[in-house]
């Protein structure tokens, strides 16, 4: 088992020393969420991965690996030779690591103290235990072997281990520690207002170049492809024609999920871990920690919010880094507020389809003023005693290609694996239910609801649809647009906005049910419908 504080290294050793993929080797706290395990090719093991361990911390993820500890033989345990002194004896101080044998791994090589070797070697003499001393980061066959050759080597830690250490603060070398350069980010007045510039660049820009490429490659694929297909099914059998080429068609319809939400997926997944990768992430989280108190949340909250706007599933994994006392706030904002990237895509699709692709903007600052409104008017604000701040800053370094294109690629293959089949179904089940006239049917019996907001009947299928998946609400292009050319401009944002924020779809409920409880689950779906409606029903009536 690999055992650490926060932000030691950890998955990136992993990573390297099984050759996995695992696409973590981040410079964000609590990007762990889950024990990782893999068969290690060299030692006859199985290696496990933990979460990072927060002291005097609630948080789910610290009592994941403790408990994980209990099963563990063997118990790597992995500090930052920036930190080495501290963490280690935190380490030894928090954890029961009595009748298991011990091995150390130092990390940050390349930014840790010139002596760092001369003090391992100390370490080795006085706890009785290997210590090496890696660059986890880019770990190549001489540290995999030295690493190895060190769970190999393990051994119980002396019995005065405590004792040694505290008999080493006289030694010139322990208390050395390299910390990361203090930036504008850290600047209690400007900080805050740089984080949140850095946060809306992150998202904009990605957001932007998707949608250049997107409409770029439209006109050239329905001329090219959608076109002429549509000729050809005229003449095949009305329910083959309908489930292939149809308003709702597999093939036609389906094209337009992939133009619109694949570019922002891999646009957005790009600027997200170079932003991981460099520092910066953690950087923004811990800047914007007093401001985010006020909405009910702490810094840390912000990683699984801003998580969320590449997968909300994902993101309710990630908030078990968060204290006990936001949790729920956390996936309540994430539930609300953090847009996945089909869920960009397909409001990218919709108002550009309606010649009107300047209100994404304000939909965007819509999203993010009415998700703090909810947050704060349905929880309260957040005492400052109530979370554990973050107080270390993370180092500022170099993002490496290969995990960030790891990155973008896993990103990209889970929607193309598991997105599009998924609202290909949607489709396909779109236009069998308005063949067999239940879409007529629905539409009447939502009709009267829909008329609150002066909006259509025929909103109601995006509506249903985008509860089951958020690219649900690319139903609204149906029919060539005919349904869009009707609506102006208020009403297509009142159409976007209840499609989209009505309710988070149904695996995101069901993930929190399965992390949270049903009664959590759906206390936080009946506020969000409340919240989204009076909204909605406030911009219906400032616009239309």
């Amino acid at each position: 088992m690999l055992a650490g504080l926060e932000s030691a290294g950890k998955t990136a050793l992993f990573r390297g020393l099984t050759g996995r993929m695992t696409g973590d080797e981040t410079n964000v706290r609590g990007s762990t969420v889950v024990c990782r395990r893999c068969h290690l090719t060299g030692c006859g093991c199985e290696l496990v991965d933990t979460p990072g361990i927060r002291l005097a911390s609630d948080a789910e993820t610290t009592r994941m690996a403790l408990h994980e500890m209990r099963a563990a033989d063997v118990v790597l345990l992995v500090a930052r030779g920036t930190h080495a002194m501290s963490e280690v004896e935190a380490l030894l101080r928090e954890l029961d690591l009595e009748q298991k044998r011990v091995a150390l791994a130092i990390t940050f090589q390349d930014k840790a103290p010139a002596q760092i070797e001369k003090l391992a070697e100390v370490w080795r003499g006085r706890l009785g235990i290997p210590v090496v001393v890696v660059n986890a980061r880019e770990l190549d066959e001489a540290g995999r072997g030295m690493v190895l050759q060190a769970i190999k080597e393990a051994s119980a830690l002396q019995d005065a281990a405590m004792a040694a250490l505290a008999n080493m603060d006289a030694f010139e070398l322990a208390r050395q520690r390299t910390e990361p350069e203090v930036t504008l980010f850290e600047n209690r007045d400007a900080g805050p207002w740089l984080a949140l510039a850095t946060v809306l660049l992150m998202f904009a820009l990605p957001v932007y170049a998707a949608y250049v490429v997107a409409r770029w490659l439209q006109p050239l694929v329905d001329a090219a492809c959608i076109g002429p297909l549509r000729a050809v099914a005229a003449g095949w059998h009305p329910w083959l024609n309908a489930v292939l080429a149809g308003d709702y068609g597999v093939l036609t319809l389906g094209w337009y999920s992939f133009l619109w939400a694949f570019p922002v997926v891999v646009f957005i997944g790009l600027s997200v871990a170079v932003a991981e990768e460099s520092g910066v992430k953690d950087r923004v989280t811990a800047a914007m920690d007093p401001w985010l108190r006020h909405l009910g949340l702490s810094g840390r909250d912000l990683i699984p919010v801003l998580t969320g706007f590449g997968c909300n599933v994902v993101a309710v994994l990630q908030s078990r880094g968060c204290s006990a006392c936001t949790r729920k706030r956390c996936v309540s904002l994430i539930a609300f507020g953090s847009a996945c990237s089909y869920q960009i895509g397909a409001s990218l699709s919709v108002f550009g389809a309606a010649g009107k692709p300047w209100l994404f903007a304000p939909y965007l600052m819509a999203l993010f003023a009415a998700g703090a409104a909810h947050t704060r008017l349905w929880n309260g604000a957040l005492a400052r005693t109530a979370a554990l701040p973050l107080q270390e800053r993370a180092f500022l370094q170099r993002p490496l290609v290969r995990a960030v294109v790891w990155r973008v690629r896993a990103a990209a293959g889970q929607f193309l694996w598991q997105a599009m089949p998924v609202f290909l179904g949607i489709c396909l089940l779109a236009a069998l239910l308005q063949e067999a006239g239940v879409m007529i049917w629905l539409a009447e019996k939502t009709a009267p609801v829909l008329g609150w907001f002066h909006l259509p009947a025929g909103v109601a299928f995006a509506l249903v649809f985008s509860v089951l998946r958020k690219d649900g609400l690319l139903l609204l292009n149906h029919g060539d647009g005919t349904l869009l050319a009707g609506l102006g401009t208020g009403k297509l944002l009142v159409a976007v906005w209840l499609a989209s924020t009505f309710s988070a779809c149904l695996v995101t409920l069901w993930t929190i049910r399965r992390e949270l409880g049903w009664g959590t689950a759906a206390r936080l779906a009946g506020r969000q419908a409340v919240t989204a409606l009076a909204v909605g029903w406030l911009i219906a009536l400032l616009m239309t």
